[in-house]
């Protein structure tokens, strides 16, 4: 796990209790200090449709004025942290943004549309999430002024 922190890991072991990474604090962190003080503004990206990981680095970066390096490797633990702890079945809360949750599909008949055959789906797990009243609030609130 510490080759993909590269040269970061001194930088990460501040937020750190036990020598384990703990990349939710320092994402949470990145994205107060980048949002709470209305800096909206710099959200600018080539895309306005679609926005990449890549994207929201370059706009954490110029934000918080640590480096594109640092901030990826943030990001990458943020992600990696979500998946891993998903995999495990834990749920992860985020106030203000969302809960991410694994949730179980049950077993149903579904129809090949080309060949008009009833094909099986087995039960499966699917990762999920709910996102925040105050997301959909400020999502809202935007979208419509």
């Amino acid at each position: 796990m510490k080759k993909e922190w590269g040269r970061c890991s001194n930088f990460f072991k501040f937020f750190t209790n036990d020598g384990n990474l703990q990349p939710f604090f320092l994402f949470g962190v990145f994205i107060i200090s980048s949002f709470s003080n209305n800096m909206s503004s710099n959200l600018f990206h080539p895309n306005p449709e679609k926005m990449t990981k890549a994207d929201i680095v370059e706009i954490i970066s110029a934000n918080t004025g640590i480096t594109k390096i640092e901030t990826e490797a943030v990001v990458n633990g943020f992600l990696q942290t979500v998946i891993e702890s998903m995999k495990k079945g834990e749920n992860i809360e985020l106030r203000g943004f969302g809960s991410f949750k694994v949730v179980k599909r049950a077993r149903r008949i579904a129809r090949n549309p080309k060949t008009n055959e009833e094909v099986t789906v087995p039960e499966q797990f699917v990762p999920v999430l709910k996102v925040s009243r105050d997301f959909k609030h400020a999502v809202n609130g935007s979208l419509n002024s």
